[in-house]
Order: structure tokens, then sequence, then C-alpha cells
């Protein structure tokens, strides 16, 4: 991680603006570049979910009490038939954890090639906390966003996390380097226009789950 950010800070000085800051950014559109594909699975997974949610319900009634091990291979049987993958929703989150751990330890012992470059805007190093809170309260203000526009449902568990998951973003943001919370605020950004187009994408698929 420290030599991709070293080499990114580079290409900033190449092109006249050398700054750390940006390098961040870089690194951050480029992970969104590189995780869009499963991105979109995710979203399409989700959907595929709802579609058949009424058919998973039916068949919970229908075994949950009698055989619960028969409920589980027809709920496996429908996702076979529907081609979803349950699990597709959690490979981008499990995918990032080691770039954000990677990125985390990093800050803490980074070795600035010029730390003049390592500002940003009201931060004086980006190894720092933020001492003004400004990255912590948009890092939860942009994964509400984020998180608002992939709801598929009015399910309490996702309700639940859309508010509380911003805030827990938020109090991790102002604990640590300044630079991490400038990644995530930069990721949640760069998610939120992703996530619009993945939107118009599945958008019949949307239809088709209302009965429109």
């Amino acid at each position: 991680m420290t030599w991709l950010l070293n080499n990114l800070y580079y290409l900033t000085g190449s092109v006249g603006f050398p700054s750390y800051a940006l390098a961040i950014i870089l690194l951050t559109i480029l992970i969104k570049i590189i995780l869009y594909p499963l991105t979109q699975k995710q979203m399409k997974s989700m959907m595929g979910m709802q579609k058949i949610q009424p058919k998973i319900k039916e068949i919970q009634d229908r075994w949950k009490k009698k055989d619960p091990k028969k409920m589980q291979e027809e709920i496996m049987k429908l996702y076979k038939e529907h081609n979803i993958n349950p699990a597709a929703g959690c490979l981008p989150l499990l995918i990032q954890m080691p770039i954000l751990i990677a990125l985390y330890r990093s800050l803490f012992t980074f070795d600035y090639v010029n730390p003049a470059h390592a500002t940003f805007f009201w931060l004086p190093n980006l190894t720092d906390v933020d001492p003004f809170f400004i990255l912590p309260v948009l890092a939860g203000v942009t994964t509400y966003f984020q998180s608002k526009m992939t709801m598929t449902s009015n399910d309490p568990t996702q309700r639940m996390m859309l508010y509380t998951m911003p805030v827990f973003i938020g109090y991790i943001s102002a604990k640590v380097p300044a630079g991490l919370a400038l990644y995530w605020v930069v990721f949640n950004i760069a998610g939120i226009v992703q996530q619009y187009f993945i939107n118009k994408q599945i958008l019949p698929v949307k239809g088709e789950v209302s009965g429109k």
C-alpha cells in the first residue's frame, strides 16, 4: 500500500500537482473501478432476492416446522433456478476490508517523500485525525445516502442499518488517520455516482418486483 501511494503521489507530481491527498483520491477511484463488476453483481443479486422473496416465504411457511432441512434444500434449489448467489452481497465488503486495513497500517507509519505534500485543506497532515471532524461527518452523511440508494425493501434490518451504520462509520472515521477518512468519503461519493448508473440498469428488474 505504501508503494502504491508513493507511486500515485509521483504521478500527481508529474502533472504538476504533487499531493498525497490526491494520491489517496486516485487510489479510491482505482479501487472503485476494479470493484465495479462485483458491485453490479451484488445489486443484481439483491434485486433477485427481493423478486423471489414471496416464494421463499411460501417454502418457509410450508416446511419450517415440519422439516427445516427440507426447507433449506428447497430454498437453495430456488436460488439455483433463478441463478442467485446469496453470498454475492458480501463480496465487495470482504475484498475491501484488507484494503482498508492495509491503508490504515500504512498511514500510521507512512514515511512521506515530502511531508509538505501530506496536507489537505484544513488538515496539517493526513496521518493525524481530523481536528474539526469534517471528514467524519462527511463519511457518515455519504454512508447514509449510499445505503439509502442500495435499499431494496422496507425490511426492518435494512432500515436499522440505514441509520446505525452512518453513525458507526462517522465515529470510526474520527479515530483513524484523516487519510483513511478521506478514502472513505471519496469511496462513498464514487459509490453514489456508481450506484446511480447501476440502479438505472436494474430498473426493469425493480419494475418486475413491484408488478409494474
